[in-house]
């Protein structure tokens, strides 16, 4: 099955020693034609996980909605904070169930249990962990920084430049995306929301 008509946008996410740093820019666009310039696409989604999505906003909003209070409800009947891959794997299910008439959104979970966790997740539902990722119309040329740059146990400034160089990067190149950069950093102490402007 082929998204060709997913609407353009670059999301990264990369964790470092003590959480995740998740980044998008704000540009929401469908084909030639730039809808929105200040759209958020990062959200927390517990305490300590967040979520960052490439997509039909409309999707990608009500996908995490719902997770979000899946997640409420999950922690009132365990008594526990929700784990990111559990997160991801809720997320997982809901676009799974939805496949003949998917949600056209990629997602990256990420997230601290024991240690920062990042997951994407495709419209269909496959979830893939690693250390960092990138979706969206822009994600080669952010893959292409991250994967030169990306040291594992990185401090949270070091994983924040990156982010921000990674999607900067991107928006260069890819028309499709550009307008500011939202942060959302996610570690032992709770979510942590910024917005940097794009200087090229």
């Amino acid at each position: 099955m082929a998204f060709e008509f997913m609407p353009g946008a670059t999301v990264v996410g990369i964790s470092y020693n003590n959480g995740v740093v998740l980044a998008a820019e704000k540009r929401v666009s469908f084909g030639n034609f730039v809808v929105n310039k200040n759209m958020k696409k990062t959200f927390p989604v517990t305490q300590h996980v967040g979520a960052a999505c490439a997509g039909m906003v409309a999707d990608m909003t009500v996908l995490v909605r719902q997770v979000e209070a899946l997640a409420k409800i999950r922690k009132l009947e365990t008594r526990r904070e929700v784990a990111p891959n559990s997160v991801a794997k809720l997320m997982s299910v809901i676009m799974f169930e939805r496949r003949y008439f998917p949600l056209l959104t990629q997602v990256i979970v990420g997230g601290v249990n024991d240690k920062p966790e990042i997951y994407t997740l495709d419209p269909l539902g496959s979830v893939l962990p690693d250390e960092y990722a990138a979706v969206g119309t822009g994600a080669e040329m952010a893959l292409g920084i991250m994967d030169a740059e990306f040291k594992q146990g990185m401090s949270e400034e070091n994983a924040r430049e990156l982010a921000i160089k990674a999607v900067r990067s991107a928006t260069q190149r890819d028309a499709s995306s550009g307008d500011g950069i939202d942060l959302l950093v996610v570690s032992r102490n709770g979510t942590r929301e910024e917005t940097v402007p794009i200087r090229n």
